[in-house]
């Protein structure tokens, strides 16, 4: 189980609502958000309802402004707990095309990637297939940037995975976040 607390006010003053599960739509608990406290539990949040926008992922910890999880303004309007994933669970897999709905290039990961184009040759991922584990896609090397969670499944246009453009820097396995 989890446990976030959103706050309208840097440091943790304001309006503040605590949530426990996921959640698709914020708006009417509060009108911003400036300070955030995770209690239990890695949290994706999202800069629109219904799970859309911007991507967040926090872990256990307090944030005392937006700035501070690298948020782009004050607006969180949904959040989703992610599940417990463990390293001793084992498989990671993951296939990036070149291409929507699976065309193109394939390249299969089981690993972090800190430069996508060094390893795969284009900047611009179209769709992914996660057969197996949680992953976390980054606009820029280094793990820097724009976030993106991929659970399993299959992913036929960047949209898909809530991203604006197809451009991947970077990517790592989700895994001993809690």
């Amino acid at each position: 189980m989890g446990k976030i607390t959103f706050y309208e006010d840097k440091n943790f003053q304001g309006r503040c609502y605590e949530c426990i599960s996921d959640c698709s739509d914020l708006s009417s608990y509060f009108n911003r958000c400036n300070s955030i406290k995770v209690e239990s539990g890695p949290w994706i949040l999202y800069e629109r309802t219904n799970y859309m926008g911007y991507q967040y992922i926090l872990k256990k910890g307090e944030y005392p402004d937006y700035q501070r999880w690298m948020g782009y303004n004050d607006s969180i309007k949904s959040c989703r707990l992610i599940p417990h994933v463990s390293s001793h669970h084992g498989s990671y897999r993951m296939r990036l095309y070149e291409r929507e709905n699976f065309g193109g290039q394939m390249m299969e990961f089981t690993d972090d990637c800190p430069h996508v184009y060094e390893r795969f040759h284009y900047h611009d991922i179209h769709s992914c297939n996660v057969p197996d584990g949680h992953w976390l896609l980054y606009e820029e090397p280094s793990y820097r940037g724009r976030q993106y969670y991929l659970r399993p499944g299959e992913y036929r246009r960047f949209t898909d995975w809530g991203a604006m453009s197809p451009r991947i820097g970077s990517f790592r396995r989700l895994k001993d976040f809690y």
